[in-house]
């Protein structure tokens, strides 16, 4: 009797196992009627990541009432596979918390997951893997196939087109001089007295105008005369007086050019009848008393006479503005202009490879971008921060050179060790970014460029590099704006602008293997096969390398068994 209970307790669990396996075999064999969406329908990277989004549809009758199932979507590739997070669906009898799929009706599910690009995914399989469970048994379905992987046109991105910057010289070639004196006058007169003409300073003004005229340096530009009157006395009387001042120091000053025998100068002459401003600047300057109080009569009257009026009120005080102020507002200021003509080109370049102890700062600065050779730019800044160890702007100037021959290593020693003369330069700034860039810590250079504001197009150009790097294309083609680069047209073809992608490639007169790549990419995303043949076979003519990079890139996939794309690279 206890014999026949336990044959009747095996045969009952064996016949549930039976009827779990029957339920999973038949939702195995109907497996392939379940139908798969893919967004986008061949994957892609953006921002050093692949996103997926799965429409499942399970047909009616096909999933079974006691059937748990996770699914799990794995990119396989040559070497090795990764896994997207599974997702779980559950027939209508079993009790928890996933997504339910009617067995009469069947039902959907999306799903979105996301993993980490490597360079491994760029020819890859996207599959999807399910384990389906009914109480005790488990099935593995047999993998099945729903997209190709992995589009990586973002990771094209060149860090090499990072820029670095230089800190500007100040050299100006051409520096203008003023060389003045005045010549004072008695009250109410415009004569010329000789105690005036033999000052000191009008004796200057005079051995000046001869050196200009003997130096072939200093040009002679144009001579000023400014006259003026004190704003005492009737206002007809101060216009007569400050055009004669003015008249009588012109013809002086003519005399005197063409004793030293320099002609064809240009005057500027101009007269201030009633110099009020003069007389506020001096009253500002002195210790007199009341000063205040005659500021004040300044600021609240504008008519001349009724200024004079309130002042001379103020008898005591008046007697003092007599004897200090107003004599010295009856004058005519000569002013002779000149312009310093610095070193040529030629004369810098030369000094700065030979002799760069002969050139200052900011020509040696300047003489550094008058070549294109790394080494002798290198050799200039050298010297440049020799001479002025305390100038950032050629210790960093220093750096921008090795960056610009490949010493990323010298480049960064170069820029932190500038950065600990002078912190929060912004030119310094960006190229600590740069570097960190170019050495893959985009957080860190996005940090550094964030500090840079003001470091001009090359900030602008870096952070739109970064951008492309985080996947924000629209940022990125903002920040590139109107530059004809093979980075901003990447950006544009990321954004799917590919005219305006296009139109910046053409606009780049250089040639550059990278370039028709870009152009082979556009045409295969517009459907333009004779632009991408011709332009891939540009590109790889130009620098065979692309020929295997084109091999494997899945923007070119639907190509890969044409015979002129095997014969293109191959």
């Amino acid at each position: 009797m206890k014999k026949t209970r336990i044959n009747l307790i095996a045969t009952v669990a064996l016949a549930a196992i039976f009827a779990s396996c029957s339920g999973l075999n038949k939702m195995k064999k109907k497996a392939e009627q379940i139908n798969y969406t893919v967004t986008p329908e061949v994957l892609e990277t953006h921002g050093g990541k692949v996103d997926v989004t799965v429409k499942v549809q399970i047909p009616e009758k096909l999933f079974d009432k006691k059937v748990t199932l996770e699914a799990t979507p794995v990119l396989v590739y040559d070497g090795g596979e990764t896994a997207f997070q599974p997702y779980n669906l559950q027939g209508e009898s079993v009790e928890g918390n996933a997504k339910v799929i009617s067995n009469a009706n069947g039902g959907s599910f999306t799903y979105t997951g996301t993993v980490p690009y490597n360079e491994n995914m760029r020819v890859s399989d996207l599959v999807v893997r399910v384990k389906a469970s009914k109480g005790k048994k488990s099935m593995e379905f047999e993998p099945y196939k729903i997209a190709d992987g992995v589009v990586s046109t973002s990771t094209l991105v060149m860090d090499k087109g990072a820029r670095s910057t230089i800190g500007a010289d100040h050299f100006q070639r051409v520096i203008p001089e003023q060389k003045t004196a005045d010549i004072f006058f008695l009250i109410q007169r415009a004569n010329l007295r000789g105690t005036e003409l033999r000052k000191d300073e009008i004796k200057q003004l005079k051995e000046y105008i001869a050196e200009v005229n003997a130096t072939e340096k200093k040009e002679l530009k144009g001579v000023g005369i400014s006259a003026y009157a004190s704003p005492d006395g009737p206002s007809d009387l101060n216009i007569n007086l400050a055009e004669k001042r003015e008249n009588v120091a012109q013809k002086y000053l003519a005399k005197e050019l063409k004793k030293a025998k320099v002609e064809d100068v240009a005057f500027d002459v101009k007269s201030t009848p009633e110099d009020w401003e003069g007389f506020k600047q001096l009253m500002e300057k002195s210790n007199i008393q009341d000063k205040e109080l005659i500021l004040r009569v300044l600021s609240m009257y504008s008519d001349p006479e009724v200024r004079e009026r309130e002042i001379k009120n103020m008898s005591a005080t008046y007697k003092v503005l007599s004897k200090e102020i107003l004599p010295k507002l009856r004058r005519s200021k000569l002013a002779v202009n000149v312009d310093l003509i610095g070193k040529s080109d030629d004369e810098l370049t030369a000094l700065a490879a030979n002799n760069p102890s002969e050139l200052n700062i900011e020509e040696l600065l300047y003489a550094a971008t008058l070549t294109d050779n790394n080494d002798l730019q290198l050799d200039i800044f050298k010297a440049a921060a020799s001479q002025s160890p305390k100038c950032w702007r050629a210790q960093n100037n220093v750096g921008v050179a090795l960056y610009n021959k490949g010493d990323l290593a010298g480049a960064k020693a170069a820029f932190e060790k500038v950065n600990s003369m002078k912190a929060g330069v912004p030119e310094i700034n960006n190229n600590l970014g740069v570097i960190a860039l170019r050495n893959g810590d985009i957080a860190k250079a996005e940090e550094f460029f964030g500090a840079a504001a003001g470091a001009g197009d090359a900030l602008d150009n870096n952070l739109g590099i970064v951008a492309i790097h985080k996947g924000d294309y629209d940022a990125a083609m903002r920040y590139f704006g109107n530059a004809t680069n093979c980075n901003a047209a990447l950006a544009k073809i990321l954004a799917e602008k590919y005219d305006a992608a296009l139109s910046t490639l053409n606009a780049i007169t250089h040639e550059a293997a990278f370039k028709y790549y870009l152009k082979a990419i556009v045409g295969a995303k517009t459907s333009d096969s004779d632009m991408m043949f011709e332009s891939l076979r540009k590109a790889t003519e130009l620098d065979g390398k692309f020929k295997k990079i084109a091999a494997t890139d899945m923007v070119f996939g639907k190509y890969f068994e044409d015979a002129t794309f095997k014969s293109i690279v191959q």
